[in-house]
C-alpha cells in the first residue's frame, strides 16, 4: 500500500537522490516516462485529473489526483501547490497533453522559480500549437503540407477550389478534441462540407476551423520524426512508420508503430526545428502523398508522444536524455533509433484491427505477423505488471472518458 501524502513528502525531502521528475498525465504515455526514469532510481511523481494507470507502477514514487488540469490558470496554481507540498524544488516537468504544454510555456517564468521547465517559451511553442502557424512556416522554408483553407464560416466555402473528400479540423486541437472525441471530420461532398463546417464553427468558433485536402493512403504512408533536439541539431532521433492508428482515418493516437530509416524526413524536420530554435522532445507527423510523391507535414507535438517508449527498446531513451540534460549530466549525442523495432498498444490496436479486418483493409496473416513482430507493448511489462492489470479494469472508463 502506498504511504500517506505526509510520509511521502517527508521521505522526498530527506532523500539524497537529487531532483526527480513530475509527470503531468498518468496514461500510457506518462507511464513510459515513469518507467524510463524510475528504472534509473529517479523519483517520479505523477499528477493527473483522471484515473491513472501510472499510479500503480512500482516505479512511481507518488501519484497525486487533482480536480482540474485542463484550465490553464488552474493547472499552473495546482502544479505550484503540489510542488510546495512535496518540496519539489528543481524537479523536471514532463507534460503529456497539449493544454499542459501551453500552460507551461505561457507561464514558464513563474513556474521556473520552483521547477525545471524543458518546455520552450511561447514564441517557440506557438509554431506547433496552431496549425496555421505550422503551415505558414513550412511553406516559407520549403516543407510540403496538405492544401489547406481557412474560412470564416460556411459562406466562404465557395472559395475552396479543391475536390472532396476534405478534412474539417481545428487549427488548435484542444477544444475540438475534447468536445467531439475526434481529431477531424471527413466531408465526402460539398453539402457535407458545409454541414460540418457549420457544426465545427458552433463548437470552436469560425476563426479556429480549417479545411484540408484528405491525402489518400494507408498506414504505410503515415510517418513521424521524433527527437530530443538541442542547439540546432538532434541529440537523439527516431523515425517511424505509424502503421495503424485509432480511429483509423483521423487517429488521435498510434496503435502499431515500427522504426524505419528515412533521411529525407530527418532533414525536413530538423530544418523546421532549427528555424524556430526548438529545445526538448518533439514529434512531427507526416503523410506521404503518393499522388505527387511529396511527404507532407501534418502536426508538430511539442512534448512526448504516445509511443515514445519504443525509443527505449530501439536504443534512444528520450525521457532520460531530457532529464539528464536538464540536470547538466553527460548526454551522448548523435543517437539514432535502430530500424525494425515495433511498438503496439493492444487496448486500441485490437478494436482498430477488428474494424479493418471486417472491411478488408487488413488481412489476418498480415495482422498476425505484426503481433508477432511487436517488441514493446505500451502498458504490459514483466517487471511492472500492475499498470497493465489496472488498464484492463479501466477500459470502460477510458472508452467513455477519452475513447481509449
Amino acid at each position: 500500500m502506498r504511504p500517506p501524502d505526509g510520509e511521502i513528502a517527508r521521505a522526498l525531502v530527506e532523500r539524497e537522490a537529487g531532483p526527480g521528475a513530475v509527470v503531468i498525465g498518468g496514461d500510457y504515455q506518462g507511464l513510459g516516462i515513469v518507467r524510463s526514469l524510475g528504472r534509473r532510481g529517479i523519483d517520479v511523481i505523477v499528477i493527473d485529473d483522471e484515473r491513472s494507470i501510472s499510479r500503480h507502477s512500482r516505479f512511481a514514487t507518488a501519484a497525486v489526483r487533482v480536480p482540474e488540469l485542463r484550465d490553464e490558470q488552474t493547472a499552473v496554481e495546482t502544479l505550484l501547490s503540489v510542488g510546495e507540498r512535496y518540496g519539489l524544488e528543481g524537479w523536471v516537468m514532463f507534460p503529456t497533453r497539449e493544454e499542459t504544454v501551453a500552460a507551461l510555456s505561457r507561464h514558464r517564468e513563474r513556474l521556473q522559480a520552483q521547477f525545471r521547465i524543458p518546455t520552450p517559451p511561447w514564441e517557440v511553442v506557438r509554431w506547433a500549437w496552431d496549425k496555421r502557424n505550422t503551415y505558414e512556416l513550412a511553406a516559407e522554408i520549403g516543407i510540403a503540407t496538405p492544401r489547406t483553407w481557412t474560412v470564416s464560416g460556411a459562406d466562404d466555402l465557395e472559395e475552396i477550389d479543391g475536390d472532396p473528400p476534405f478534412a474539417v479540423k481545428p487549427a488548435i486541437k484542444e477544444r475540438f478534441v475534447y468536445a467531439t472525441g475526434c481529431k477531424a471530420w471527413r466531408a465526402d461532398t460539398r453539402a457535407q462540407l458545409t454541414e460540418r463546417v457549420r457544426a465545427a464553427t458552433k463548437l470552436i468558433g469560425a476563426e479556429e476551423v480549417i479545411v484540408q485536402e484528405l491525402i489518400p493512403g494507408s498506414g504505410h504512408t503515415q510517418l513521424a520524426y521524433c527527437a530530443f533536439f538541442r542547439d540546432g541539431r538532434s541529440v537523439a532521433s527516431m523515425v517511424v512508420r505509424r502503421l495503424r492508428q485509432h480511429p483509423p482515418l483521423f487517429g488521435r493516437a498510434s496503435t502499431f508503430v515500427q522504426t524505419i530509416e528515412h533521411p529525407e524526413l530527418e532533414q525536413l524536420s530538423e530544418r523546421f526545428l532549427r528555424r524556430i530554435g526548438y529545445y526538448g522532445l518533439v514529434e512531427l507527423e507526416y503523410k506521404h502523398d503518393e499522388r505527387d510523391g511529396q511527404t507532407k507535414l501534418l502536426d508538430v507535438n511539442a512534448r512526448t508522444w504516445g509511443y515514445h517508449s519504443l525509443g527505449q527498446r530501439a536504443g534512444v531513451d528520450f525521457p532520460y536524455l531530457l532529464y539528464a540534460d536538464q540536470l547538466s549530466l553527460e548526454v551522448p549525442e548523435g543517437l539514432r533509433a535502430a530500424a525494425g523495432v515495433s511498438w503496439i498498444r493492444l487496448a486500441t490496436d485490437v478494436p482498430t484491427a477488428a474494424v479493418q479486418l471486417a472491411h478488408g483493409a487488413l488481412e489476418w496473416p498480415a495482422y498476425m505477423r505484426s503481433l508477432r513482430a511487436a517488441n514493446v507493448e505500451s502498458v504490459f511489462c514483466r517487471d511492472d505488471p500492475l499498470p497493465g492489470l489496472a488498464e484492463v479494469g479501466l477500459l470502460p472508463y477510458l472508452a467513455v472518458k477519452r475513447g481509449f
